[in-house]
């Protein structure tokens, strides 16, 4: 009983950690079909933004506050002086993020070294918290929570604002909508920037559970493509659903089958394809 409850709590713990990495690759990829390679990039770089804070004496709330800040900036620059001018040429953009990618993990291996870095959680949330007999660290639960919170946040903006109305008739028809005076450019940069924040954000609030490491870039992005593909692309419910079911497919097939882990984690999004090509909540596009 024991091993099933841990590891559904692991498992709940890991899909809030792989949503705050999915959630800004969605919103990308929904809004401006951009499938930014460089995601994985701003989630490592954003852990050692935030680590170095937090090694400078500063907060963890400081530290998530100047990840989030940092690398939301640093997407403001990539979208304006790179894919902005490759507009209309996936491919191109494909490639210049991962270009950006490897620049990015060989200047932060400069930086800050090739160790594994540790990161503390904060002191209100670095004890243990019983369930069911069992204790479970309250670090674990409390992202779980912030995972939620990410999700309502970014459904209130992109569903209950007048931004997010007009960022969605931009999606749907730019040139009507820059007819009508949207000024659709401007809303795509705040997109790549808001989720390339929301991708720092999470590589710093994902660090006590995972350390920060040269190579945790390459070890992230391809789950959280599973968890895009797998939910749907530009599915905002779909990345959610698809980051805790990810999270129990990973979690307890290291736990019983360890040597078969990549197919336990790549199987399932197969057999969903097969059956449903566009994912479990994607959507037909022209």
């Amino acid at each position: 009983m024991s091993f099933w409850l841990i590891q559904s709590l692991n498992s709940l713990a890991l899909g809030g950690v792989l949503f705050t990495l999915a959630a800004g690759f969605s919103l990308i990829f929904g809004l401006m079909r951009i499938a930014n390679l460089s995601h994985g990039a701003y989630f490592m770089l954003g852990a050692y933004v935030g680590l170095s804070v937090i090694e400078a004496g500063h907060s963890f709330y400081l530290a998530i506050l100047a990840a989030g800040l940092a690398i939301g900036l640093l997407g403001c620059i990539v979208e304006w002086l790179i894919l902005r001018r490759l507009a209309g040429n996936s491919l191109s953009q494909v490639l210049a993020t991962l270009g950006v990618a490897f620049v990015i993990a060989d200047c932060s291996l400069w930086f800050w070294g090739g160790d594994p870095r540790p990161v503390a959680a904060p002191s209100f949330l670095s004890g243990g918290v019983q369930i069911f007999g069992q204790t479970f660290p309250l670090y674990r639960i409390a992202l779980v929570i912030f995972s939620i919170f990410i999700a309502l946040g970014l459904w209130l903006l992109l569903e209950k604002t007048k931004l997010g109305v007009m960022i969605r008739a931009s999606v749907d028809d730019r040139q009507m909508a820059q007819g009508i005076g949207v000024p659709a450019t401007k809303l795509f940069s705040i997109v790549f920037c808001l989720g390339a924040a929301l991708a720092g954000v999470g590589g710093i609030a994902a660090a006590p559970i995972l350390s920060v490491y040269p190579g945790l870039d390459a070890d992230m992005l391809p789950i959280a493509l599973v968890v895009v593909i797998l939910g749907g692309l530009g599915s905002l419910m779909g990345a959610f659903i698809g980051s805790f079911l990810i999270g129990f497919i990973y979690s307890f097939g290291q736990a019983l089958f360890p040597d078969l882990a990549y197919i336990i984690l790549f199987l399932p999004m197969l057999i969903i394809l097969a059956v449903r090509p566009r994912g479990l909540f994607g959507r037909i596009t022209a």
